[in-house]
């Protein structure tokens, strides 16, 4: 399946290879490292929104 990717915004200039970059479909959120684009993760909305929550709880 083609996904269209978005790199993330905290992405550094340089070469490019060095970024976590994001696709959606329907039903998932499939995230990836550029330099290794073979492998990649996959979760539900909700859960990513759970753990970007969590992370930002533990910033304060």
């Amino acid at each position: 399946m083609s996904r269209t990717w978005q790199k993330s915004s905290f992405s550094g200039g340089g070469d490019g290879n060095n970024c976590v970059e994001l696709a959606s479909t329907n039903s998932h959120i499939h995230l990836r490292e550029s330099d290794t684009p073979a492998e990649e993760l996959h979760t539900t909305p909700a859960t990513l929104a759970s753990l970007i929550r969590t992370l930002k709880a533990s910033e304060r």
